[in-house]
């Protein structure tokens, strides 16, 4: 898709990846209408950005006020072109010390937002004579798990799902749908689950970067699922004292600790052995 003049929807730009995808899109021509819930947050990436971006004060969890918005905001003449969901909420602890409160707000976020979203935004890009691009950010705790994520991996593995029977009911209509699943991503997301942020992390302009590549992709190709990870994640001292798994076992410090043993005591015992040998009798 040549993004130049096209109009982008994307949730949660107050910060992280949303601020970076709003940024990224204007950089390439694209009108973006950013939604969040946080006013100063919206008027101080508008003044950053410019006239290209359309601040919207809008909770995605609250279906009423999304249906009338996109009802008075577009039309068949001005209608999106792409749809980013990115808002997305997290709350990690045991599952019989998670409030329920929290549990409904993920799931309120995480998934209906995104229903309400693309179930009122889809029928405008069915009428596009051109390709229109959803966009599902997920998670790589939508591919696998860890403790204390069972309600969040709930919601981003049915994001998954959806994302996946949507790609498959919407490209006869020419819409793209793409669930990009990254892994952990230096913003404060997961800092209540005890990780801190750190630059071995994914960076949100890089992600950013890399779905622009992704909207950019020919017409007749889609790209319906991808996974980011950091290349370097740096372990944290629990992981190291006490190793996941026999393959990542030889990694440890106690590991490593016994083979500089064992190697220092063959060099002294070579070391011994050579001077015996050298000595003249």
């Amino acid at each position: 898709m040549e993004l130049s003049q096209k109009i982008a929807v994307v949730t949660g730009v107050s910060s992280g990846l949303g601020a970076a995808l709003s940024c990224a899109l204007i950089a390439k021509g694209t009108k973006v209408y950013g939604l969040a819930r946080t006013v100063d947050k919206l008027n101080a990436l508008q003044k950053k950005l410019g006239n290209k971006f359309i601040p919207v004060v809008m909770d995605i969890t609250d279906q009423k006020a999304i249906a009338l918005w996109v009802e008075t905001t577009f039309s068949k003449q001005h209608a999106p072109d792409i749809l980013i969901n990115n808002a997305g909420v997290g709350y990690f602890s045991k599952i019989d010390e998670l409030p329920l409160e929290k549990w409904l707000a993920m799931i309120n976020t995480n998934l209906n937002g995104v229903f309400y979203m693309s179930s009122n935004l889809v029928p405008l890009m069915k009428l596009n004579n051109a390709s229109c691009h959803i966009i599902n950010i997920g998670s790589i705790l939508g591919k696998t798990t860890r403790p204390d994520s069972a309600a969040y991996s709930a919601t981003k593995y049915g994001i998954q799902g959806f994302s996946e029977a949507l790609a498959k009911e919407l490209r006869k209509y020419n819409i793209k749908v793409t669930c990009v699943n990254p892994g952990s991503i230096e913003t404060h997301f997961f800092e209540d689950s005890g990780i801190r942020a750190h630059h071995n992390m994914l960076q949100p302009n890089d992600i950013a970067s890399f779905i622009i590549h992704i909207i950019e992709t020919p017409c007749n190709m889609l790209i319906d699922e991808i996974t980011l990870r950091p290349l370097q994640p740096i372990m944290n001292k629990e992981e190291q004292k006490e190793p996941s798994s026999p393959v990542c076992y030889a990694n440890s410090s106690e590991v490593r600790k016994e083979f500089r043993d064992e190697d220092q005591f063959k060099v002294k015992l070579v070391s011994t052995q050579i001077k015996k040998k050298d000595k003249p009798n």
